[in-house]
């Protein structure tokens, strides 16, 4: 954790703030250290080849996102959370045949979610798209889940239908962010149980570099701890104090012998995908979607824990026609996907108990 003392600048603050500096050069443009809103308005749809749709549930805060390749691209995985929600994913082992996607799923409803990309699967056969397997094209649709369940009616979550919806709200313009889709019903800040609790949402994020590659994300941020905007290096949302008016810092606490209530596994995750347009391998993207989860680990303390299931999937889409420099990729998709999680954080608005950054400030 941070030294107390101003005088002390630790090795943590000359990284991150090495970070944000290298940050702003890439973008050019970006917002001033310490504000609340960012003129960035890039997002994953930035990348050439890729749609997003949300729906979001009217009955309870829950929902899906869609990031749709119709043409196809080049698909990785990594799992970092011991309680992971998946479909699909033995199939982005780069030993294995199929070497294309045409839609990932980001869903609530804990493993009831999965169902979502059933609906997406609908919407792509119906199109004609999918893996020529001869007697049928069979679309490839990865999915990932979270669980928010405790927040609402636990009987209420994403199906088909709701995958579906999403698929026919996609497109290639700037998605919605904080309490929509996959974000509907995210919480974060959960260590000291729900009562102390945040809400979150889903954010997005992209750079495009010099060489005309993009590289973007997008995240649904549902974690167990605390999230910090490393260009500030603060926590701007997490666990409260008991008297819920401001936020703990939920690792100084528990290193100063704060006790913690029992955690169901599995009541988190933090889902997402990094895209580019660059051509890459199965196993360049899988290498990409490893890298992309350092973004996390800038901007959530604690991360990857039991009670998570951290997904995040690598995506190319080839559009650029450029070779991906793996390094350079997955160092700028671990970027993008830490300021895709801030975003999420800052455009997230409060529900009943559940309060969020903009209310604290």
């Amino acid at each position: 954790m941070r030294s107390s003392k101003k005088s002390h600048t630790t090795r943590r603050e000359l990284l991150r703030g090495g970070l944000a500096a290298a940050s702003l050069g890439l973008l050019g443009n970006d917002s001033v250290a310490g504000s609340t809103e960012s003129p960035d308005k890039s997002s994953i749809t930035d990348v050439a080849g890729i749609k997003v749709g949300h729906f979001t549930d009217s009955r309870r805060p829950t929902g899906c996102t869609v990031i749709l390749v119709e043409e196809s691209a080049v698909a990785g995985v990594d799992v970092r959370g011991a309680a992971p929600g998946t479909r699909e994913t033995d199939l982005l082992d780069p030993v294995n045949t199929v070497q294309a996607v045409h839609a990932i799923v980001l869903a609530g409803g804990s493993a009831f979610g999965l169902d979502a990309a059933s609906g997406v699967v609908r919407y792509l056969e119906e199109r004609g798209i999918g893996y020529n397997a001869g007697v049928a094209k069979v679309p490839i649709v990865p999915a990932a889940i979270l669980f928010d369940l405790g927040v609402g009616d636990a009987k209420i979550r994403p199906d088909a239908e709701a995958g579906y919806r999403a698929c026919k709200a996609a497109s290639a313009n700037a998605p919605a962010e904080g309490n929509v889709g996959a974000g509907a019903g995210a919480t974060v800040g959960k260590l000291f149980g729900m009562s102390r609790a945040m809400k979150s949402g889903i954010g997005t994020s992209a750079i495009k570099l010099e060489s005309g590659v993009t590289v973007g994300a997008i995240v649904a941020v549902n974690a167990v701890g605390d999230v910090f905007d490393p260009s500030i290096c603060k926590p701007i949302a997490g666990a409260r104090t008991k008297d819920g008016k401001s936020l703990v810092n939920a690792m100084a606490a528990i290193i100063g012998g704060d006790p913690l209530p029992p955690l169901l596994t599995g009541t988190a995750t933090t889902i997402g995908v990094v895209a580019t347009d660059a051509v890459l391998t199965k196993a360049q993207a899988k290498k990409v979607a490893q890298m992309a989860h350092d973004g996390l680990a800038r901007a959530i303390n604690p991360v990857h824990t039991a009670a998570d299931g951290d997904t995040i999937f690598g995506l190319a889409t080839g559009k650029s026609t450029k070779p991906g420099n793996v390094t350079l990729i997955g160092a700028v998709g671990a970027e993008v996907m830490s300021r895709a999680i801030v975003r999420a954080i800052r455009a997230a608005r409060g529900i009943a108990g559940l309060p969020s950054a903009s209310d604290m400030s």
